[in-house]
Order: structure tokens, then sequence, then C-alpha cells
């Protein structure tokens, strides 16, 4: 614990010479400013602590796409700020330039309470006025590269390439998350390329953005005629053109700095000659800092030690309680000829569906309860290890969102499982049916979506112990008289106690497209198998198609490739449903969930997100969503149907071991 704690103080005191010697550098210039003087603030006062206050915590605020507002305070002394970063910026480059601009600005508008900075790569501003849509700000201009002989050859002039390669940029910045778009345009071979950015903040609306930009357009025809580069900035949008590339050929979307990255709250700027009196205090800040984490980590070691001990002792108790076999279940049998007479002996009529293992049925008992009975196959040597494995998992499972057992039945080879009748049946039978889907608005499905969420929630981490379905999947999503859902078929489920996290197996079961790559060929699976399927389920929500047999247009793509090509082009409207496109107000919701489905399905196991965090994402927009990586099975391009086929057949060699979808 010494040598630890020695590691620590040597670490700190690194960083704290790191953070002395920091102090002297100068933040670069910016592009252009303005102080506005005719509103000023009193130091020391209400108004400059909530502007600290708010710049402090602005980094905090990234939509996930480089842009940033906070409002802080009342009345007169409320402050709002705004910040935005270029869009095809990378995240550490975003948070470095809006750092310097929080400094710069505040060193050279010292006490105005309305201020602008513009760099090359964000723009900050902040005032006591309100912000966020407001197009009526007035805006700067900057000149540069005045290079008029270019455009006097031939009659040709800058305005000819400008003014159409700017009204089709302009087109493009309608994206609900990240309005920005570059363009270029050749003119005669003997002339230079035109270069063009065009960037609103995106709270405005499709129409606030264009008109902003109009603006900013308009104002170049007050510029001396022939400048070879120019800039029109608003706060709210700006307009760059040139005869160079000076923007990134890829768009990166902007992920959320972390909180670290906010810079220290200013009460005032520090003059060079005042320094050396202000390293004592943060010398004794930091040494305080490093005590108090010398003694957090010494109780998170205390704290860890007993929780280990706790964990045995749950783990110990529960091998003994989880004992329980059919014999003391006996509450929950059903004489099986009683479930015979209720199902009208097993008649076709009543075939509710047919799965590797077993039929569905319908019956109804003698008092008119209705139910829905599962018959496992007589010659399935599975059958004794599904019908076992389903009926101890459902008999402790309590939960809206699972479909419930009613009890079981056993006569000779006969294995009957009854559970509630679901009047509705199955999800894929709406989802995946041109007329039924129609009942299905965004409203309904996202509700589905978060149930279904809540449900394996359940099955992870608040039942007494962790359960992996390995087959999730939107034919085994039931749905009540209200179409709410219901996880059902616990047949290859798998049972953890709470401290194990994943397991192996030699025999692979579930529905090829759902499978988890880790599962499908190594057979190693985990509560994130469960959370890749789940987000195949979120995408195919979103489509209305199945992920097997994905068409656009008249060619079939790979599901989850087409899902990500889409996301990363930034034409993700291309995958929605058609009859969800109507209601433009959902598009964001649509494109966030569609995220969260990138998420899940992540290659890599580490990367996606446990069902609590899905959960966290689902019910609250404000969240920030990480940047989703390439998902598994990606395939760069349209894939032929013999190719296809020939790729699903990998995984249905044995069909004992694969459910029929």
């Amino acid at each position: 614990m010494f040598t630890l704690a020695g590691k620590l103080l040597l670490w700190f005191s690194f960083v704290f010479i790191c953070l002395i010697d920091t102090t002297t550098v100068a933040q670069p210039e910016f592009v252009s400013f303005d102080c506005v003087e005719s509103v000023n603030f009193t130091r020391n006062g209400t108004y400059e602590r909530n502007l600290d206050a708010n710049l402090a915590t602005l980094p905090a605020t990234n939509s996930g796409f480089g842009f940033f507002n906070r409002s802080i305070g009342q009345g007169t002394d409320r402050v709002n700020s705004i910040a935005l970063c270029r869009g095809d910026l990378e995240p550490a480059v975003c948070r470095s330039c809006l750092n310097d601009s929080i400094v710069k600005l505040r060193d050279i508008c010292p006490n105005q309470k309305e201020a602008i900075g513009y760099y090359d790569n964000c723009m900050l501003k902040y005032s006591n006025q309100t912000i966020l849509g407001n197009t009526g700000i007035r805006f700067f201009v900057f000149m540069l590269d005045p290079l008029n002989y270019l455009w006097d050859k031939d009659g040709y002039n800058i305005t000819m390439l400008l003014s159409p390669l700017m009204a089709e940029t302009r087109s493009r910045c309608w994206w609900p998350l990240l309005k920005f778009a570059t363009g270029k345009t050749n003119g005669p071979p003997d002339l230079p390329t035109l270069y063009v950015l065009q960037q609103c903040t995106p709270e405005l609306t499709e129409q606030q953005c264009s008109g902003c930009l109009a603006d900013a357009i308009d104002e170049f025809s007050n510029w001396e005629s022939g400048k070879a580069g120019g800039r029109s900035l608003l706060p709210m949008c700006n307009i760059r053109y040139a005869i160079y590339q000076f923007y990134k050929k890829t768009t990166l979307l902007v992920s959320p700095p972390p909180s670290s990255s906010s810079p220290p709250i200013r009460s005032s700027p520090v003059k060079k000659n005042d320094a050396t009196r202000t390293i004592r205090p943060v010398m004794v800040v930091i040494l305080v800092v490093i005590v108090v984490l010398v003694i957090i980590f010494t109780l998170l070691c205390i704290y860890i030690r007993l929780r280990t001990k706790k964990q045995k002792l749950i783990k110990n108790k529960n091998n003994k309680s989880e004992t329980m076999d059919l014999g003391t279940m006996e509450s929950l049998r059903y004489n099986f000829s009683a479930v015979r007479v209720a199902t009208n002996d097993f008649s076709e009529n009543n075939k509710l569906g047919e799965g590797g293992f077993e039929a569905v049925y319908k019956g109804t008992f003698e008092d008119g309860q209705e139910i829905a009975v599962k018959r496992l196959a007589r010659d399935s040597g599975q059958g004794d290890l599904e019908f076992q494995n389903e009926v101890m998992l459902l008999a402790k499972l309590q939960h809206r969102n699972l479909v419930r057992l009613l009890g079981f039945s056993l006569e000779g080879s006969e294995r009957v499982l009854i559970y509630e009748f679901m009047s509705n049946a199955s999800l894929d039978q709406f989802i995946f049916d041109p007329v039924k889907r129609m009942v299905l608005d965004w409203e309904k499905r996202y509700e589905i979506i978060r149930g279904v969420a809540k449900g394996l929630l359940y099955l992870h981490e608040d039942s007494r112990l962790r359960i992996i379905h390995r087959d999730m999947k939107v034919s085994n999503i039931l749905l009540d008289d209200e179409l709410n859902p219901k996880i059902a078929d616990f047949g290859t489920a798998r049972l953890f106690n709470p401290t194990e996290t994943q397991g192996n197996t030699n025999r692979i079961v579930g529905t090829y497209g759902y499978m988890a790559p880790e599962y499908a060929m190594h057979g190693q699976f985990s509560v994130k198998s469960d959370v890749f399927s789940f987000g195949v389920f979120v995408l195919e929500m979103v489509t209305g198609q199945k992920n097997q047999c994905f068409r656009n247009g008249e060619s079939i793509e790979d599901f989850l490739s087409f899902a990500w090509k889409s996301w990363q082009d930034g034409t993700t409207l291309d995958m929605i449903d058609p009859m969800l496109k109507a209601s433009a107000s959902s598009w964001p919701n649509i494109i966030r969930s569609i995220h969260i489905g990138l998420l899940c399905v992540q290659e890599n196991v580490v990367d996606r997100p446990t069902m609590a965090a899905v959960g966290l994402l689902l019910n609250s927009s404000s969240l920030v969503l990480p940047l989703p990586s390439k998902p598994a099975f990606f395939m760069p391009s349209s894939i032929h149907p013999e190719i296809l086929r020939s790729r699903s057949s990998l995984f249905s060699i044995n069909d004992a071991s694969i459910s029929v979808m």
C-alpha cells in the first residue's frame, strides 16, 4: 500500500509540474472577436460568478456533434452561452479549440456581459440575452487572399462559380444533429478549384438554417469583387470559401469531451507578474487532493475485500437454494388429460406455431381461461433439457415484460409447458406484415423497444440469478391485448450466479442474424451476446424488415453492413420504414435509436453497452451517445443472393441446434 501511495504522489507531482509549466503558454489569437462595450458587469458580482460557472461546465454539454450550450442564473444575471466546432473536426481538436476560446475570450473581454470569438475550428459566444434560435444577431466578416487577377480572364468572375456552389452546399445543411456541408467546383482549366464550407447550429430548423445561410451569402455581394477567399461569420451560421481545401475530406462526428477537459473556473485574467503568487496556493491544493486520493484508495481496497467475502457467502447460499427439482413444484403441475382436452387433442386448428423442438397450441380450460401450450417433440434428445431448463427458470421469474408460466405437465414421453395466452401472438407477425405494422407507429415501437430492454435488464441484473437468453429475436417477443411486449422461449437460456459474467459451449443454439460473432464462431456467450441480439432487434424495428432478407431497392444488402454504411454516409433516413417518415418530429428519436442499435452490434464485446446503460440511453434523450465502431460481419458492398444463402448455411449445418425463425 505504501508503494502504491508513493507512486501516486510521484505521478501527481509530475502532473503539477506540467500544469505550472503550461501556465506561461499564450493562447492563439482569434480570427475575429467582439466585446460588446455597451453592456458591462460588476467585477466579483453575481453575473461574473454565473459566467465563470457557465464556461467551466460548458464543455460537458456536448450534443455529440460538436455543439455546446449552457444557461445559468436568473433575470439580468442569467448567462447564456453556445459553442460550435467545425463539423469535420476530431474530438480532441474540438476540445482544445473550445478550451482555448474560453480562456482567450475571458482575457480580452474581462467585464463585458456579451462577447463572441471565432477561431478557424470553433466559435464561442456568451450573453445575457437569448442566443439559441436567434438568427438576427449581427455578424462579422473577415477577408483573405485578394487574388483579383485570377478572375478577370475570359469573362469569368468568382460569382459565376461561387453562387451555384454555395446554393448546392446550403441545400445539404439539413441533418437534425449536424447541419454541416462542404463542396467544391472547378472552373476553366487555367483557374483554381473553389472550396466551400457552410454550417449552422443544430437547434435551428431547416428553414432557419437556410435563411441564416442565405443572409450570409448575400453579404458576399457587399465585398469587393474578385476576392479569392472569404468568410461570413454569424453566431448561428457561417460560410467560408477559398481556393485551397481547408477542411477534411471525411466528416467525423464529434464525440463528447470527458469531464476532465473542462477548463478551470476563472474569476479574472491572471497576469504574468501574478503567476508566482498563485503557485503556492495551488501546491497546497494539489497536496490536499493527493492525500484525499490516497485515503479514498485505501477505503476502496477495504470495500473490495469485504464485498468479495460477501459475494462468496451469497454464492454458497445460492448453490444450496438452486438445487430445486421438478418434484418441489407440484403446485404448478397440471393433469395431461386436462391439457389434451383444452387443446382439442392438440388439433391442427389450434396450432399457433412451430419451432425447432416444439409446437405451440391455443387451449381453453373448462373455466374459460385461455392458455398457450408448448408441446415438446417426443423424439428430441434435447427436449428433456429444454423442458427442465424452462420450467426451472420461469418458475422463478416475475416481470411484466416476461411471459408468465402457469404450469407444466409430465406424462410418459409427453412434456408440456403452459403459459398465459397472448392474443396478439408474436411481434414478427406485426412488424414484418405490410398491413398489420400500420398499427405500430413510432411511439408504439419505441414503447416495445423500451419494454424489451427492461425485460433483458431484469434477466441480466435484477433477478436472483443472472440469465442469458441466447435466442433474443422478434419472433420470441409476444404482444398482449395492449401490444405490450413479453419476452418468451427460455429453452436455450443459460443460468449464472450473480458473480459470473460469461460462459462457453460446444453446442451453438440460436438464430442466424441475431447471434453475436464471438458466440456464433467460438461458442463464447455473455450478457453482451444478448445485447448484440437486442441491437439487431432495434434496427429491425426501425426498418420494418427482417435482418436475413434485407432489401435496398432491387439489391439484397447485408443488414448490419447497410446500417453502418448509412450511418457513415449520413443517409440514415434511407433506413427508416417508409411509414415512419411522414412524422418528421420523430426523426431525431429514430436516428438516436439507430445510434443505440449500432452501439449494441459492435464487433468488440467490450465496446457494447450493458442493458443497464441501454436502458438509461433509451429513457433520457439528454445523455450523450458515444460514437459506434464497425459492426460484426461487416460487408462493404451489396450481396448476391447465392452468396447470402451460402453464408447462412455455415450456421445451419446442424438443424437441431439452430432455432427456426
